[in-house]
């Protein structure tokens, strides 16, 4: 199996960590905070611990966890390595420092992945003698428990690569799917962005609370879309299928559509959004509640795994 060295000890790191352990894989972290290199099997152990329970992987957390080990040292972590999942800070710069690095370190044929979730590959492996091993492998959070990754290539980017990431992800349980090429927020943040310009100019306009936004999705579209997408959705609820659905209502999103000035989320109305969800969910109930959104996926996770045979 191949050897995976994870770049940033973070909570994205370490989740990512557990995805190739699970599946087999010997994982080396790195971190440049020794804090993040002493604590990071313990996080990724917690993690496992955690999906051991639900039924997420089979075998004892400590099995997995003998996988994975954590260095101080980059050119540890990428010895030997014939993957590279980055997680270092979102900004330029940051990514080109430790790109600098790891194309100095990295062996001939080791794919680079970069967890960014906005700046595309392009901004920072052009001057690479690497550069068409380089490409964004962008996970929704957290990879351990959300399966997508997007895989975004730069205008360099060898299409090769992108097949073999392709088969490594969707080996270690992943579901990849393929931008064609580079676009601001990528897929999946260009139809959440599209989703939240309309609810929140709902909001502001008066036609509804943000409480009842979180209702209409998780109560109504949110439940279909947590087992088919849009357009096989619409392809079912048309006795013709997708054209004959295009044919009904095209007109009405076309119309729709054209109200849909762009707008910029305000002050105030970001501080009534603000106020109706700590009187929803005080902050300091924060962690508590993201700890049971996690438990919540996992085991939707298994259950779509399991329906998955039906």
């Amino acid at each position: 199996m191949e050897k995976i060295a994870v770049i940033g000890a973070g909570l994205i790191g370490c989740a990512w960590a557990s995805v190739f352990a699970r599946a087999g894989h010997t994982v080396t972290l790195f971190d440049i905070d020794a804090k993040a290199v002493e604590t990071a099997r313990d996080t990724v152990k917690a993690g496992l611990v955690k999906q051991r329970a639900v039924g997420l992987i089979s075998e004892e957390p400590d099995v997995v966890i003998a996988r994975v080990s954590a260095t101080a040292s980059l050119e540890d972590a990428l010895r030997g390595a014939d993957f590279v999942q980055e997680n270092v800070r979102e900004t330029v710069d940051a990514k080109k420092e430790v790109y600098a690095k790891l194309d100095r370190l990295v062996g001939p044929n080791t794919l680079i992945a970069s967890s960014t979730s906005g700046i595309p590959a392009s901004a920072f492996t052009e001057e690479l003698a690497c550069r068409a091993r380089c490409f964004v492998g962008h996970p929704i959070n957290p990879p351990s428990v959300v399966p997508l990754v997007e895989l975004v290539p730069a205008p360099w980017t060898d299409p090769a690569v992108i097949e073999r990431a392709r088969t490594l992800y969707a080996r270690v349980g992943q579901v990849p799917i393929v931008v064609n090429r580079e676009i601001q927020g990528f897929i999946v943040n260009r139809l959440q962005g599209a989703l939240l310009a309309e609810a929140f100019r709902l909001v502001e306009d008066g036609y509804v609370t943000g409480g009842d936004i979180d209702k209409a999705v998780k109560d109504g579209l949110g439940l279909r879309w947590s087992f088919m997408g849009p357009m096989e959705t619409i392809d079912l609820n048309a006795p013709g299928g997708i054209r004959d659905y295009c044919g009904r209502y095209g007109p009405l999103y076309f119309d729709i559509a054209t109200q849909a000035t762009p707008r910029k989320w305000n002050d105030a109305l970001i501080g009534k959004l603000e106020q109706e969800r700590l009187a929803e969910l005080p902050a300091d109930k924060r962690p508590a509640r993201s700890a049971w959104r996690d438990g919540r996926l996992m085991n939707l996770v298994v259950h779509k795994r399991g329906a998955a045979n039906e």
